[in-house]
């Protein structure tokens, strides 16, 4: 029987130039509307029976439509949206948004931030420690340089939940284990900190990546989080840079094709739906 699949990590979107200034001229491919009923399209023939929403814009309205979505696609199965985590008003957000048994964790966008010791500021520091008055988790969006002070940021909550995004985007096109190597393996010895296989195929050269370009990557994040605190996530649409839904899911299909179903199954869902708590329906 074949496995079932969350997706632990899209995007969906309403394009505008404004809020996605991001979006460089290399990335027109993602300059137009990703809706669910797009993402649907990708889905119809795979494995995936859910999945998790992220956000990609850092603003509350942003959060309201996700969780609106995921209101109308009993697909979407939790929401990781934004919330502004240095706010005198973040009660008054979290009290609105967690109403809303979707919303499963918060995400701001750390790599984009020009200080690189952000997450370590006091106000932050104090929005992090709120979140689990709301039982929600924190997704960390990082470069590899983040990682030493990622691990100072869940070593201060050893009870709340984080999970890394795209394996902290190491240099997997030049083809460079170290330090990120060290750093993600110290990150991973805090168990409270779980990780996304997601992201990938953007940090490898996305006109002529092979599978095997992945390979020493994936063994470093499996031998560091085991299979207890891995999930799997496409990345789409951001992952249409460099390669299609079902390429990318193929990814780690093939890795862990061997693997005991016991193993397999935590991996492909239930790693993911215990760590966002979702409702498995």
């Amino acid at each position: 029987m074949a496995r079932m699949i969350i997706d632990a990590h899209h995007h969906l979107w309403k394009f505008n130039e404004a809020e996605y200034a991001w979006m460089d001229k290399s990335m027109s491919i993602l300059k137009q509307d990703y809706l669910p009923a797009d993402l649907e399209n990708q889905l119809n023939g795979s494995n995936v029976v859910g999945t998790v929403a992220v956000q990609a814009r850092q603003n509350l309205e942003e959060t309201r439509w996700l969780l609106e979505m995921a209101h109308r696609h009993p697909f979407i199965k939790g929401i990781v949206g934004w919330v502004d985590l240095c706010s005198e008003k973040l009660n008054a957000q979290l009290d609105e948004f967690s109403r809303d048994p979707g919303l499963v964790g918060v995400r701001h966008v750390i790599h984009d931030e020009p200080d690189d010791d952000f997450m370590l500021r006091p106000a932050f520091i104090k929005g992090i420690e709120k979140l689990g008055q709301y039982n929600l988790t924190y997704d960390l969006l990082l470069f590899p340089k983040h990682l030493q002070r990622a691990v100072e940021l869940v070593s201060l909550f050893p009870e709340q939940k984080f999970v890394l995004d795209h394996i902290s985007k190491p240099f997997i096109k030049a083809g460079v284990l170290d330090p990120w190597q060290e750093e993600i393996t110290a990150l991973a010895a805090r168990t409270n900190v779980w990780c996304k296989i997601s992201g990938m195929v953007t940090e490898a050269d996305h006109e002529h990546w092979k599978y095997e370009d992945f390979l020493p990557f994936l063994d470093v994040v499996v031998e560091a989080f085991g299979t207890d605190r891995i999930m799997l996530g496409s990345d789409w649409p951001v992952c249409r840079l460099a390669g299609e839904y079902h390429l990318v899911m193929d990814i780690p299909a093939r890795y862990f094709k061997g693997l005991d179903p016991v193993e397999m199954e935590k991996i492909s869902r239930m790693n993911c739906i215990e760590c966002y708590e979702l409702i498995d329906n």
